[in-house]
Parts: C-alpha cells; structure tokens; sequence
C-alpha cells in the first residue's frame, strides 16, 4: 500500500534548551578600583512549543522529524548584562491533536481551539550572576549560579478529528458514497471492502448558509474492538464527534441485528460513545420498493431516527440533513 499523506500518530523526542550559567564579574573602571559584583544573569533555555493551527490536517510534516532540540540560553555578562534566551521551537499540528508521555500513555493536554499553544517542554531557567548575591558581609562574591536544565522525553501525539457527525458502518456500506453525495469530498469509491483505507472530511451545506462538518473512518467489522479490521485504529475519530450516524445497508439480512453489532463494537472500544447522540440510516434503498421498506421499518429500533436513503438517487438524503441538523441542536 503506498504511503498516505493521512498520518494521524507519531512520536518524537523533544528537548528544550538549557538555561545560561550566571557571570562571575568584578566591576573594573577607571577611578574605582572596587567596584563590586556586576556578573549578570544567564538566559532562559529554548522552549519547545505546540501550537494549534486550523491549516493543519494531518502529522505528516513530523514524521520525519524525529528529534527536536531548542537552543540553550547564553551566559550572563559583564556590566548586569543578561544571558539572550534560546530561541522557541513552535512545532504547529492540527487542531484535535492528543498529547502523551510515551513511557507513561498518560495524556498530558489536548489542543482543541485553534490558535492555543502549550509548553510541551520548558527550557531551563538561567542562573543567576554573583552580583545578586552580595551583601554586607560578602561583598565580593565569586560565584555564581549554573543554568537549570532544560526538560526532555519522548512524546507521542495522536490526531483526533474535530466533526460534527461521524459515520458508522461495515465496510462497503455506501458511507463514502454518502460522503461525496452531500459535500464535496471526493473520497475514493469502489465496490470492495475497505476501501476508504484513511478517514475524509466534508462539509455539508444546509439551509441558511448553516453547515456542519461529517466525517467518514473506515469500515468496521465484528471483533473490531479486539483489532480485526482496521477500523479500530480510527475509532478515536468520532470520540468528539456530536452525533454519530450508522449505517447499514438493505443488503444485511438482518438490520436491526447489524445495528447492534456496531454499537456492541463501540461499547467495547469506549463506553462513552454510547451517550451521543445517534441516528441511523438505512443505506441503498433503490435496491427494495416501498413495501420491503415498510416491513423493514417495522423491525428498526424505536429508539433513535432513523432514515431509508440512496445515495445514487438522491432518495431521503435532504430528510437526512434535517434530522441530522436537529440531532446537532440537541
């Protein structure tokens, strides 16, 4: 399979700069001869920075970059002079993306607005110069302080999509073909399972100028939780989706039953996808007349919405905005 400009995990070593040693100086001019103390401060150490930026859909621009390390902070001078601080690395990624120790799995923040920006390692503070250290009883001190170290780790950074709706659905169940029937995504379509191999965004227009963002992952089979398929991977795609949407084709022999496979495969990857909100819609309806559709909704749960559409015909797609729209405001 050839490389997907889609990279969603990566894991990279940080470290940020060290902090400047403080300066051991006596002050020396003409007509003074004890001048006193005047070693300045060192410089902070290089900060690495994360920063939230809506440009940025995918890690790809680091998955080459392995090691990052900031400048260390500059000595301090004669003269009260301070130390310069190291340079900041800002490393921008998408927004959505999840920060972990990568020895620990702890989670250690999230960016979800755009713009926001995080320390991921702090550099070292700079020592401090002997002229703060003078006093009646010492007044000529020759020392000073050392610069702190700067942190470092390795940390992995996974990509969450931010999407209003997320589609749910076996492999081959006409999600891309929904996908590139109400926006203007174009993902690739075929008539196999797993072909959509990496999620897609798209944006659905509705009335008024409103819009809300849908995201298609890949298919999931029975025992995606315990890794079959490759669904499961992108599972974390739709935790922070509003409204999930299933979808399941007239072509099961029993949807009602291939519903709850979905939700059981869900409930065991994380139970509190279960609290969205959830919409199903029954897929390829031009396949079946209006009596195998009456006697299939008989049969359908009673307790979410659900719609019969067909993405090739255009059938039921506009009563799915709406009901998807009112799923939203809930």
């Amino acid at each position: 399979m050839p490389d997907s400009n889609f990279i969603d995990y990566v894991k990279i070593y940080c470290a940020s700069g060290h902090g400047g040693a403080g300066s051991v100086h006596l002050h020396r001019a003409k007509y003074i001869p004890k001048g006193g103390p005047d070693g300045g401060d060192g410089g902070r150490g290089g900060h690495i920075i994360l920063r939230a930026n809506p440009q940025f859909w995918t890690l790809i621009h680091l998955k080459y970059r392995k090691h990052i390390k900031a400048d260390d902070g500059e000595k301090g001078g004669a003269a009260n002079c301070r130390g310069k601080n190291g340079t900041d690395i800002y490393l921008d990624v998408p927004v959505g993306t999840v920060v972990k120790d990568a020895e620990t799995s702890d989670t250690l923040f999230e960016l979800v607005e755009p713009g926001e920006e995080r320390i991921l390692c702090k550099g070292g503070r700079g020592g401090l110069g002997n002229s703060n250290f003078k006093s009646a009883t010492q007044q000529t001190p020759r020392f000073a302080q050392p610069g702190e170290d700067g942190q470092e780790g390795v940390y992995v950074l996974e990509l969450k999509l931010l999407a209003d709706v997320g589609l749910v659905g076996f492999p081959n169940a006409g999600k891309s073909t929904l996908l590139s029937s109400i926006t203007a995504a174009k993902p690739k379509i075929a008539s196999y399972a797993f072909t959509t191999l990496e999620p897609n965004l798209g944006i659905v227009s509705y009335h008024d100028g409103k819009s809300f963002v849908m995201a298609d992952i890949p298919g999931i089979i029975e025992g995606a939780h315990e890794g079959k398929g490759i669904g499961i991977r992108f599972l974390r795609h739709i935790e922070r989706n509003s409204v999930l949407l299933f979808m399941v084709s007239v072509e099961e022999e029993d949807i009602s039953s291939a519903y709850k496979t979905l939700l059981n495969e869900l409930k065991m990857y994380n139970p509190e996808l279960l609290t969205k909100q959830r919409v199903l819609a029954v897929t390829k309806c031009d396949l079946i007349d209006k009596d195998i559709e009456k006697d299939i909704a008989r049969h359908l749960p009673r307790k979410i919405p659900h719609v019969f559409i067909s993405s090739s015909t255009g059938e039921g797609l506009a009563e799915l905005k709406n009901v998807l729209w009112e799923a939203l405001q809930q």
